[in-house]
């Protein structure tokens, strides 16, 4: 498996297995899809990774900035992560989110925030902040990852891209 940076000629396979991967969720929307186009479109996809086996897309992620009220800068949001439903469970989102957060850290990325599912994500040390909460999300499924000792404070708004359904 290889990771590396989107290319134009991977956008319509990352739709493709965006849809794939979130199909069957009962917590989707079903518009990630959409989510990621609108962040290309608004020129704010910061880190857009992919993975590869033997030639084939199989994995995707994305980052984009966030605001937090409380005016700390150089914030993230991951997502959404994209798995082919086949190809889950073999270390595939892992390796995607390793990568694109080592990515953050270079950049001079301050943290990252993401919603999901506090059990796989604590892998990553992520955990709930009570100091930080997301308008709308359950506070127990809202997650932040801290890359200095400093823990914002405030509500982390996430770019209106994440709004898109279409």
């Amino acid at each position: 498996m290889s990771i590396r940076k989107e290319a134009d000629a991977d956008i319509e396979a990352i739709t493709e297995i965006t849809i794939a991967a979130f199909k069957t969720l009962p917590i989707s929307n079903h518009t990630e899809q959409f989510i990621i186009k609108a962040l290309r479109a608004a020129g704010v996809l910061t880190i857009s990774l992919v993975a590869e086996v033997k030639g084939q897309i199989v994995g995707h992620i994305a980052f984009s900035p966030v605001k937090i009220t409380d005016g700390t800068k150089d914030w993230y949001g991951l997502g959404p992560v994209s798995v082919l439903p086949e190809c889950q469970k073999k270390g595939i989102g892992k390796a995607l989110i390793k990568e694109g957060l080592s990515l953050l850290k270079e950049l001079g990325g301050q943290g990252c925030a993401l919603v999901g599912d506090p059990n796989y994500y604590i892998r990553f040390d992520f955990k709930n902040y009570p100091e930080l909460i997301h308008k709308g999300v359950p506070q127990e499924v809202f997650l932040a990852l801290p890359f200095t000792e400093k823990i914002p404070q405030g509500t982390v708004i996430f770019h209106e891209g994440f709004l898109a359904n279409g």
